[in-house]
């Protein structure tokens, strides 16, 4: 039986490791050509040799090197873009280099790869835009992630944009917005606590259903998306957070 995503085209970023991993994964797992990209060679070479994953350091952060990937591939089915870092403080703690970085990172990098495929996807006659978003700032308030949840708003304001603009295109384009993912760089940033452990037990604490989520249980949300299960459905901000905006 053929996968929901056979016969397509995937470009995954930050494909190394956490939801963009598990992501990339679920694409092939559903018979996609996934193309999977990240700026850290040695995670993602643990990808190779996967069916039906080609893997390709990427900098997102690289206009050129964004673009000459694009030339390369041509054009997804799929866009998936996860690139993100999650700053940690209030606006009082944020300085204008985490600013930057954030809006780069977090919002940035999303327009730059989608200026970039978009045309030939268009061209094509269409495709899947997903972007990852946050339930963070977006759509409820989360302490200390001031610069963080700044920019998962305009991630979903980016979407909606984008989404009305080329709907008549074939150009399908929503937004994924998790709660606390059990993910390596989560895991890297409750390490970075004085009480790691107490550190876990907070992020734990937040989530009603008790427990963090796994990146897996994203990624079955970007398959409904970039499946044409989705086809009718665009410019949403889909919430997966174990009941925390409740």
């Amino acid at each position: 039986m053929a996968g929901r995503l056979a016969g397509k085209t995937a470009v995954v970023t930050a494909a190394a490791q956490g939801i963009g991993r598990a992501t990339a994964l679920a694409f092939a797992r559903e018979g996609a050509r996934v193309i999977a990209t990240d700026v850290n060679d040695a995670k993602l070479a643990e990808l190779a040799g996967t069916p039906g994953i080609e893997t390709r350091r990427l900098d997102v952060l690289n206009d050129e090197d964004v673009a000459q990937a694009a030339r390369e591939i041509g054009a997804p089915d799929i866009l998936f873009n996860c690139a993100g870092f999650v700053h940690h403080g209030t606006i009082l703690e944020c300085a204008d280099k985490d600013w930057d970085f954030s809006f780069n990172l977090n919002v940035r990098s999303a327009y730059v790869m989608i200026r970039s495929f978009l045309p030939a996807m268009i061209a094509a006659g269409g495709g899947s835009i997903i972007n990852v978003a946050s339930v963070s700032g977006s759509i409820k308030g989360i302490p200390n992630r001031f610069v963080y949840g700044t920019t998962k708003a305009a991630v979903i304001g980016m979407t909606k944009a984008l989404a009305i603009d080329h709907i008549r295109q074939g150009i399908r384009v929503n937004a994924i917005c998790p709660g606390t993912v059990d993910t390596p760089s989560l895991g890297d940033r409750i390490n970075a606590f004085a009480d790691p452990e107490q550190a876990r037990r907070d992020f734990v604490a937040r989530q009603p259903m008790g427990r963090l989520a796994t990146a897996d249980e994203i990624s079955g949300t970007a398959v409904y998306l970039a499946s044409d299960e989705s086809v009718f459905m665009t410019g949403q901000a889909v919430i997966i957070d174990g009941g925390i905006t409740i």
